[in-house]
């Protein structure tokens, strides 16, 4: 009989799906209702999330592993659907509630009301987040997908504009056609191994004879093409600057893990399928990320030292973030790795900090004030009594541009990778293992494309420091024409929060280092996760089992 803790494994996806439908029933007058029921689904979500954490961190052995996997209508693998909670699983659950909470928080001060079935829309955006780094087979990773990008679809249009249908439009037709190359991907890997499940597939992998290898490749290709789309790989990057860009400031926040989708997808199934044990397709497509993530982050680089406004900024810094995070999967290092799971979550946090800060620097100027002005008046909300309404929510805060400032510091030394915050501890764990893979042998001779790919990380490093520097002079320092913003305090405590969270990863660099070495381990070593889904247990038969 499966213990009630067990069924946490399925809580953060029906938690948002029951919210959604919910709120979809409660009339949009109700905006604090529907804002209440929300925030606490969130907040539920993340206590889930960390107890699904605690419990990944304390997996240790084939009986642990096997409490880890679900199995949806009792079916066991690979005939029903798995769900799976490991180390990394349950690291981008904590993750993605945490920004969360953070976009959420920020979108009750005055956007959520922009728009219809905001929250609704939210709640089964996170749906399919969570569904995605728990699922276990590729057929429900693209549902999942699906409904994570129906959700975005509606997001990014929230709130009108001409900007914004424009970009979501873009945005709409370039996934559309990665959800088409992930069902010919798909597809592909069905015809020639017989199987979705990720643990099964990477157990026949290696039994695919010669004459249907290079059509299983030709499937694993097409597949990774629809994820490096959504993880933003140079040269299928062009939409994402200008759809994060026009998208409003919550959604942008939370959209800030959307491409760290397509990264935790690449870095799975590299590590599983394609692993050491997967015979002649043994490291299959590393090449092309490493290649790929070099390209991506001197596009990245190049975009934010052009980039004159700051929410161009942050769309290209999230491209030096993929760009980074594709480049260390692709060099095939179990320490670079470990560096690069530390960077995701610190650069996540970053990123999602400074686009919801972006509006609140700008406020106080004109384009920032119009664009605001203009997205309320269409959907009917710029009515007198607003700055009434919005004292329900907080208060103006006094010394505001100096509060401002301060974060906007804190963020640029994130992004730059300067001591002493989580982003320098990131990219000096993951330039650190580069120059010493071997472990404390300096005699060991480092390739040539190792020093290209530091100097390119710190010159990435450079473009953002100075950007951000020329931006905060222009911003803080040489505006005599912008006046200072009101900002209450429900606005800025999740940039508040996140740059806190930057801060805790700091201070416990240790223990956080030491998880991701663990969660490395595991994804290098998936002997364990294909067991733990392969004897999971049908509840009520006892000793039920199904072996590869």
């Amino acid at each position: 009989m499966m213990n009630l803790s067990h069924h946490l494994i399925i809580a953060p996806i029906l938690v948002p799906l029951a919210t959604g439908a919910l709120l979809l029933l409660i009339d949009e007058r109700q905006r604090t209702v529907k804002a209440l029921v929300g925030l606490g689904s969130t907040l539920l979500l993340f206590v889930v999330a960390l107890g699904l954490f605690r419990f990944a961190a304390s997996i240790d052995g084939p009986e642990a592993a096997q409490q880890g996997v679900y199995l949806l209508g009792n079916w066991a693998a690979p005939f029903g659907i798995v769900l799976v909670v490991d180390r990394l699983s349950a690291l981008m659950l904590v993750l993605t509630a945490t920004l969360a909470i953070a976009a959420l928080i920020f979108a009750l001060a005055r956007w959520h009301t922009a728009g219809a079935h905001f929250h609704s829309l939210f709640q089964f955006l996170l749906m399919g987040l969570n569904g995605a780094f728990l699922t276990g087979d590729l057929f429900n990773l693209f549902v999942f997908f699906e409904v994570m990008l129906a959700a975005s679809y509606g997001l990014l249009l929230h709130g009108s504009g001409l900007l914004r249908v424009k970009a979501g439009l873009h945005y709409i037709a370039v996934n559309l056609a990665a959800a088409l190359l992930f069902l010919i991907g798909v597809s592909l890997i069905y015809g020639v191994t017989g199987t979705l499940n990720m643990a099964d597939l990477a157990v026949r992998v290696s039994t695919v004879g010669p004459e249907q290898r290079m059509l299983l490749e030709a499937g694993a290709g097409i597949l990774g093409v629809a994820f490096l789309i959504k993880a933003g790989m140079w040269p299928l990057n062009f939409w994402l600057p200008p759809a994060y860009t026009a998208a409003s400031a919550p959604v942008a926040g939370i959209f800030a893990i959307m491409s760290k989708v397509g990264i935790y997808v690449v870095l799975r199934l590299s590590l599983l399928v394609f692993g050491h044990d997967s015979s002649a397709s043994s490291g299959f497509g590393l090449h092309v990320l490493l290649v790929g993530g070099l390209a991506t982050i001197t596009f990245g680089a190049i975009g934010v030292l052009a980039s004159q406004a700051l929410g161009r900024l942050a769309g290209f810094s999230v491209l030096v973030s993929s760009g980074t995070l594709l480049t260390a999967i692709g060099m095939g290092s179990a320490g670079i790795t470990t560096g690069a799971l530390f960077y995701l979550v610190s650069s996540t946090l970053t990123i999602s900090a400074f686009f919801m800060l972006i509006e609140l620097v700008e406020r106080g100027q004109d384009a920032g004030a119009s664009v605001l002005a203009v997205t309320m008046e269409a959907y009917g909300d710029a009515d007198p009594d607003e700055e009434e309404q919005e004292g329900d929510l907080g208060f103006a805060m006094p010394g505001t541009m100096a509060v401002l400032g301060i974060c906007f510091a804190a963020c640029g030394i994130l992004l730059a990778g300067l001591p002493p915050l989580s982003g320098f501890v990131a990219k000096f764990a993951m330039l650190s293992a580069m120059l010493n893979p071997i472990g404390g042998d300096t005699t060991a001779t480092i390739p040539g494309y190792v020093w290209f790919v530091v100097f390119l990380v710190i010159l990435s490093g450079l473009a953002a420091l100075i950007a951000m520097t020329r931006s905060g002079i222009r911003t803080f320092w040489a505006s005599m024409e912008g006046t200072e913003p009101r900002v209450l305090v429900i606005e800025v405590a999740p940039v508040f929060l996140l740059i806190a969270a930057t801060l805790y990863l700091t201070v416990q660099a240790g223990p956080v280092m030491r998880f991701m070495d663990d969660t490395t381990r595991a994804l290098t070593t998936p002997q364990q996760y294909i067991e733990a889904v392969f004897d999971a247990r049908r509840a009520g038969v006892p000793g039920t089992e199904v072996q590869p």
